[in-house]
């Protein structure tokens, strides 16, 4: 069959010597400025996983401060300095500022620039037979943005004040009034700086994934033959490039507030028992602003997750993925209810109450399309040959966060009961679980699944069993728990509940989850040592070594600029043809025409046959 044909012949001629083609370039201009969209993506997914670290590592020393608030932290003064005190105790602002930047970093640092940066670049010319992005040098730039974005945020968090600590959603008065407290100071500013930077990539981004996706697809490759992963890309651009702008005019008014005087955002504020003079603002309209871009952001990082998992959840149960058009039908769902559900991150600010039942109307139905995909997933996996690859054990763990944080989403949605539950744990419980956990899984199924690709080289099977399960079950020990302490009323973003008697009976349970969320930190380690170790060491890959059907298969072990040696492979059929009936392998590449299928084709494609016939 042509498959093992293209294989054979892509084997020997681009065997081992792929890295002496353009020699000519030197090592800077070769991986530093590449326009290469394959080594901008590894440079995102590389700085996402800097980040990833960075992260997660404050997240366990506040997890410390919550589980053992009596604890001497005085072993990491020589990492925090002033930050601990003489006594051992970890400075309530500083606090503050931990859990801004644990937000911040993983919302878009790690999340969004890890989650579309890496694999909208890799994967969008590779599935859809392009040579490389629309443009080069955007893509460039768009990397070169991202980092010049996160060596502003990563030196605000060594300044003597320290860094913006009025939460990741910079509410004003807090963050538009330097005075406020410390981290209002110069540690907003860079915050600020910082994101519009953030922002300048991500637009430049969504442009080229959105140009390329439209204009640069192989022969054959129509929209209804786009791999799912392509269409999740896709629409993940067109939301950031719709709501990424708005936080551009919502910080610019904060940059005014803050600088010149004006008062979009303040009004009637007392400092010290003294009146400032700003009025006739609304720290609402902040608001509104913010969460216009921060719902679909939500979308923006779960969005190619799920993509990335239908993908690996068809390729492993060797079963077409069920219910494509739906699962289109559902992506363009999310995207469109993005953007009119924001209000039900204020329905306690005193909004209308009328205006609050729409909002939580809008809310519910956007549950509709993403148990669709649930669904889905469950019957693509119903009765299939399951490979047990560890990005499919990633992937089916996404589902599960998916389907339980999902299902406690409902309860937030509603706004009788949201009152109760509003900034309590239970609201961390359910962001953590449906887009941190979720996104974060979603993240690594790619890795694993795609690693041969972008390395020529496998990842250890066993170390990624080991990872998975102490990750799937440290997760849910850490966030399960949260759901109970928020019901009891345990608020967010406290430094201590000792106070409270109200709260002592807790204090067990918040020491467990401290010690789970420390060892599901750990087991990242060990991805970290299998990812690092096999980019160098690791055994050399097959061509396809999952038997997938998508066309980035069919580029040499490694593919060089151009991705294919000769003439782009044209496309012929859907992407999902696994199992099939009567056919002679489990798995038809796109690339095989349907007159060299006729043992198992339909009628349809009996009749695409004869056309492809008459062409020929």
């Amino acid at each position: 069959m042509s498959i093992t044909d293209i294989q054979v012949t892509d084997e020997l001629v681009h065997g081992d010597d792929h890295h002496e083609e353009h020699h000519e370039q030197s090592f800077i201009f070769k991986y530093i400025f590449s326009t290469d969209h394959k080594t901008i993506a590894k440079q995102f997914l590389i700085t996402g996983i800097f980040w990833a670290i960075l992260g997660g590592g404050l997240s366990v020393i506040f997890r410390l401060q919550l589980g053992f608030p009596d604890m001497d932290m005085g072993f990491l003064q020589p990492f925090l300095g002033d930050w601990i005190s003489n006594s051992g105790k970890l400075d309530p602002e500083f606090y503050l500022a931990m859990i801004t930047m644990h937000g911040t970093i993983m919302v878009f640092f790690v999340l969004t620039a890890g989650l579309s940066g890496t694999f909208s670049n890799y994967l969008i010319p590779l599935q859809l037979g392009a040579r490389d992005m629309a443009s080069g040098f955007m893509n460039l730039l768009s990397y070169w943005f991202f980092f010049l974005s996160s060596v502003i945020m990563f030196i605000s968090m060594f300044l003597s004040t320290g860094p913006a600590s009025g939460g990741w959603t910079i509410y004003p008065p807090l963050s538009a009034l330097p005075q406020a407290m410390s981290g209002s100071g110069m540690g907003m500013t860079l915050w600020l700086v910082s994101m519009v930077f953030f922002i300048a990539s991500t637009l430049l981004g969504g442009i080229n994934y959105i140009t390329t996706v439209i204009n640069l697809r192989t022969e054959g490759m129509t929209f209804r033959r786009m791999p799912l992963t392509i269409w999740a890309f896709f629409i993940t651009a067109v939301l950031g490039l719709l709501s990424f702008p708005v936080l551009v005019a919502c910080v610019l008014l904060l940059v005014f507030d803050r600088s010149f005087g004006t008062s979009f955002y303040l009004s009637e504020i007392f400092i010290g028992g003294e009146a400032l003079p700003n009025l006739g603002g609304s720290p609402i309209l902040f608001q509104h602003l913010f969460w216009f871009l921060g719902h679909p952001e939500v979308y923006i990082v779960i969005l190619p997750a799920l993509g990335i998992t239908s993908e690996v959840i068809s390729t492993n149960s060797r079963k077409p993925i069920f219910g494509y058009t739906a699962m289109i039908g559902s992506i363009l769902a999310i995207a469109f209810l993005s953007f009119i559900v924001w209000a039900h991150h204020m329905f306690i600010t005193g909004m209308n109450p009328f205006l609050g039942s729409i909002f939580m109307f809008l809310t519910l139905i956007i549950a509709i399309p993403s148990a669709v995909k649930a669904f889905n997933y469950i019957t693509t996996l119903w009765k299939g040959n399951l490979v047990f690859t560890p990005a499919m054990l990633f992937s089916i763990g996404l589902v599960s966060f998916f389907i339980s944080g999902g299902l406690t989403g409902l309860f937030l949605g509603n706004a009788a009961i949201d009152i109760n539950l509003h900034d309590t744990y239970f609201v961390v419980a359910h962001f953590h679980l449906v887009m941190g956990s979720a996104a974060f899984f979603g993240l690594l199924a790619g890795v694993y699944h795609w690693f041969p690709k972008m390395f020529g080289r496998m990842m250890d099977e066993k170390l990624g069993y080991i990872h998975f399960w102490l990750t799937f079950v440290g997760v849910y020990l850490v966030f399960f728990p949260l759901h109970y302490i928020g019901i009891a009323g345990f608020p967010r973003r406290y430094y201590s509940f000792t106070n409270f008697d109200a709260f002592s009976s807790f204090l067990d349970l918040n020491s467990f989850v401290t010690v789970a969320a420390i060892i599901t930190f750990g087991a990242q380690f060990i991805f970290l040592f299998n990812f690092f170790y096999n980019i160098f060491k690791g055994k050399k890959a097959p061509l396809n070594p999952w038997n997938s059907n998508t066309l980035e298969w069919t580029t040499p072990r490694v593919p060089e600029h151009g991705n294919w040696p000769g003439e782009i492979p044209k496309v012929y059929r859907w992407p999902y043809d696994y199992s099939k009936p009567g056919a002679k392998d489990d798995f038809i590449p796109q690339t095989v025409p349907y007159h060299q299928t006729k043992e198992s084709n339909t009628d349809f494609e009996n009749e695409e046959s004869k056309k492809e016939q008459s062409a020929s």
